[in-house]
């Protein structure tokens, strides 16, 4: 008779039996697996992936030094959301409310320029698109929002505007599926409480968000018309053509550029393109525009790495990470995230050689 099959489970279980006698390697292992999908748990959450990093660090640390009171009435998975979750919860106690410009202040006018940053703690960060904590589908049948469409920018900038707990309920219940009586023991509520915030979360929400998320948006163009979108941005963007751009965006189309909280409407964006980001100081001599493009994904949606030459370097540098919103196949907003730091967590370079 040959061996049972060592299955996901057994391993699951040998890991945690580990873990309890204080074998930290082995709770490592045991965690790793769901490492990724609670981090995008904690960026929609917080709206920030400098701040989900260190919930996730925190929540870990709590789980470890809890470990010996999970007595396995719930799944560890289940076990780890919630304590991820009231991390969180206990995170946004403690900082501001992450915000977009949009949301900071009236649109601007472009011929000053977009001014100094504020303080970058203050704005809704971009999401790395990693397909192992952020897959295609629902996470589970009783979920209403794809996984995906749920760290698209303006999901989690809807999330925003709830208080803290409504969205923890709507997250859990709308995004992961969880059941309302797993969520009222997460927060340690009831059900009824849990199912009056949903309520409440769900029309905010609903006020929020676009009629159609980016993942319909992106399904519904296809793969020739979305290549023929990143072809003709890069190339218009490369060579500094203001007309080829502005033939690409919607009529009530906005720009962004967090840290900076200026932001424009469609007729400023045609006076930015012309007087600031296509003017004259990354043309070289020959009148060559000396910017490159690297298409990318962030948040589920399309993304650019912009760089610029910089001559000391001899080298082209990160300038903005774009994050493009569309509606069919125009662009109804540019995300200009003026953060190079950021580059490498989207698989960018760091530099681009001439």
């Amino acid at each position: 008779m040959s061996p049972a099959p060592i299955t996901r489970t057994t391993v699951e279980r040998l890991q945690l039996e580990a873990a309890r006698r204080g074998d930290e390697r082995a709770f490592q292992q045991l965690v790793e697996r769901y490492r990724r999908e609670l981090l995008a748990h904690c960026y929609r959450m917080l709206g920030s992936i400098h701040d989900a990093e260190d919930a996730l660090q925190e929540a870990l640390l709590r789980a470890w030094r809890s470990l010996a009171r999970f007595e396995g009435r719930s799944s560890l998975r289940a076990w780890l959301y919630r304590i991820a979750t009231n991390t969180c919860l206990d995170l946004i106690g403690r900082r501001p409310r992450r915000t977009t410009p949009l949301d900071h202040g009236p649109p601007s006018d472009a011929a000053p320029g977009p001014g100094a940053p504020l303080s970058e703690s203050v704005w809704i960060e971009p999401f790395p698109d990693d397909p192992l904590a952020v897959p295609d589908g629902l996470a589970a049948p009783e979920a209403r929002y794809e996984q995906r469409e749920s760290v698209e920018l303006a999901f989690v900038a809807a999330m925003q505007h709830l208080p803290a707990r409504q969205r923890a309920v709507l997250i859990l219940r709308e995004v992961l599926g969880f059941s309302a009586k797993e969520v009222a023991a997460s927060l340690e509520t009831s059900v009824p409480s849990v199912n009056s915030a949903l309520q409440r979360a769900r029309r905010t929400v609903e006020e929020k968000l676009p009629a159609q998320s980016q993942q319909e948006t992106l399904r519904a163009l296809g793969d020739d018309e979305l290549r023929g979108v990143v072809e003709g941005y890069v190339d218009a963007w490369e060579r500094g053509d203001v007309e080829a751009v502005v033939a690409m965006l919607a009529d009530d189309a906005v720009l962004t550029m967090p840290p900076m909280p200026t932001w424009y409407r469609a007729d400023q964006i045609v006076v930015f393109l012309r007087e600031w980001a296509f003017n004259g100081r990354v043309y070289d001599a020959l009148g060559r525009r000396r910017v490159k493009v690297v298409p990318t994904r962030a948040n589920g949606q399309l993304a650019f790495g912009t760089y610029s030459w910089v001559e000391a370097e001899g080298a082209h540098l990160p300038t903005v990470l774009q994050v493009l919103t569309l509606r069919g196949d125009r662009i109804a907003e540019i995300a200009g995230f003026v953060s190079p730091a950021i580059f490498a967590r989207f698989g960018l370079p760091t530099s681009l050689p001439a």
